[in-house]
């Protein structure tokens, strides 16, 4: 957590470079050490000026500090991570400040992790308004600054694109999880060796799982081939307790914690459309009266997205999706005629292409509604959302809130929502999740300790790429959080399986390995 001195010391800063044009030292941290180009755009496209948790954030990413920034979403947590780097990577070449700066290398500098492709591609889209906003800035200002190249890599990413990555690797790249491993071992790994800064976006959906276990020991292997260890930065909305994300984010090395002065007191309302769920009255559908609550929630659904000009609905399948999306358009047509659809469906089985299609004519206003599954839940950018409704209790009070966070996406802005409990027994569910989400209950995050199957596959992917001594590997491990208590036994018998020590039926009675793997 930041000290009280370390609250002043921010404060202190804070004050003497709200003006753009303020003098500040090449070396200060955060945002007074910015340059003038950086800082003039910045207060050019955020007149308010910085919010607290990015002045905290900059002070500590200035002085070279781990950090896991906690904050509601549409606090400007993603800009915060990027503009220090944006504004670092600017300068590694410009002017006579670059002589006290390490000589530029080839190779990624900064590297984004995002735990969903589409999030990652979001992210990109969204740096080039920094980007170009800074480097014209810059030039109006006669102030010299080096270009900063972007890429994305992903499990979409064709294989002449790959191959470009890896020729002329870029300044910043945004990958996922899984493709840094894959990078990890193969020849692409080269294009890390200068990386200097991680970013970790939507950390909470990692932490507590296998996939946050892999993600934590890929990171080790960077740092192992890194002169020194990358500045690690975590960003979540929803992180409970923080000390644990933040040791899975930084392993054996210290975390500074970054939290809000608020949380986000989102308005959560639990609507029933019917008198008596117990006794719900007939609806007509398609000519027939039916006794069901879906027809009496799609017509309020409706009623609520007639009234707002952009609303996005959360359920928990994608048949659901895919039914209440056919549904909202027929209740529609049937309302006011003509074939124009008010509603389109947002998930995992909807084609790439279509899902941006879709993003983009709800961020344009040009549609409605969107009806979608937790695809849409992980801060991808969606413009200014008005509503958001939740079709039955959600997965968990940290999804609902990152759900629900959606609308009013903004800094300052109230997030505004309802939760449709489909039956009865439900009531009680959502009624718990709203409060939960008022007051902030968010789930407790566990990690995923002591994985043997994850560590069986590191290690044959670490030392397909290079000779590693076993003691040598084992300290590389033990620095990740979800291994810091590893027995050495049990990574022994992890070897010992590797190399064929077992037989099948061997196996089956090692209690030690067995515990974990299967």
């Amino acid at each position: 957590m930041v000290g009280e001195t370390g609250r002043e010391e921010v404060m202190a800063v804070t004050e003497t470079a709200r003006d753009p044009a303020a003098a500040a030292g090449p070396h200060e941290p955060g945002w007074a050490g910015f340059s003038s180009a950086t800082r003039t755009w910045f207060l050019d496209a955020f007149p308010t000026g910085p919010t607290p948790v990015q002045e905290r954030a900059w002070a500590a990413i200035g002085r070279g500090e781990n950090a896991l920034v906690i904050a509601p979403t549409g606090s400007g947590k993603t800009l915060a991570s990027f503009l220090s780097a944006i504004d670092r990577l600017g300068r590694l070449d410009a002017g006579e400040e670059a002589r006290e700066r390490p000589e530029p290398t080839d190779g990624v500098r900064v590297l984004y992790i995002s735990p969903l492709k589409a999030l990652g591609v979001d992210v990109e889209r969204n740096l080039r308004r920094p980007l170009t906003g800074i480097a014209d800035t810059a030039a109006g200002q006669d102030e010299p600054i080096a270009p900063v190249s972007v890429g994305v890599r992903s499990g979409d990413t064709p294989a002449a694109e790959r191959r470009r990555l890896r020729t002329r690797p870029p300044d910043i790249l945004i990958t996922t999880p899984e493709s840094l491993y894959l990078m990890l071992t193969s020849e692409a790994r080269k294009t890390l060796g200068a990386v200097s800064t991680v970013i970790v976006d939507e950390i909470h959906s990692l932490a507590g799982s296998k996939r946050g276990t892999h993600l934590a020991l890929s990171l080790e292997r960077l740092d192992a081939m890194l002169e020194e260890p990358a500045q690690r930065i975590g960003l979540s909305a929803t992180v409970s307790p923080a000390r644990t994300v933040a040791d899975f984010l930084g392993g054996s090395r210290p975390v500074t914690i970054i939290e809000a002065d608020s949380a986000a007191n989102p308005d959560v309302a639990v609507s029933v459309p019917v008198d008596d769920m117990a006794a719900i009255p007939p609806a007509s559908v398609a000519g027939q009266m039916v006794v069901s609550m879906w027809p009496h929630i799609e017509r309020a659904i409706l009623d609520h997205v007639l009234q707002h000009r952009t609303t996005v609905v959360f359920v928990n399948s994608r048949g659901v999706c895919e039914r209440l999306t056919a549904h909202l358009n027929e209740e529609y047509a049937n309302r006011f005629g003509g074939e124009a659809a008010i509603a389109k469906s947002h998930h995992g089985s909807v084609s790439k292409d279509q899902r941006l299609a879709v993003e983009n004519e709800l961020k344009s206003g040009s549609l409605r509604c969107v009806v979608a599954t937790s695809s849409l839940e992980l801060g991808i950018d969606m413009g200014s959302i008005d509503l958001v409704l939740q079709v039955a209790p959600p997965p968990s009070v940290a999804s609902g809130l990152q759900r629900i966070g959606r609308a009013n996406h903004a800094v300052g802005g109230r997030p505004r929502g309802a939760i449709y409990p489909v039956e009865r027994t439900q009531l009680v569910d959502a009624a718990v999740a709203a409060e939960g989400m008022r007051t902030g209950a968010i789930e407790n995050t566990e990690l995923v300790t002591n994985a043997l199957d994850v560590l069986a596959q590191q290690t044959v992917a670490a030392v397909s790429v290079e000779e590693t001594p076993a003691d040598r590997w084992f300290e590389t491990v033990r620095r990740a959080a979800p291994y810091a208590a590893l027995p050495r036994e049990s990574f022994d018998s992890v070897l010992e399986l590797l190399s064929g020590a077992y037989t099948c039926a061997d196996l089956a009675e090692e209690d030690l390995f067995t515990q974990h793997v299967f």
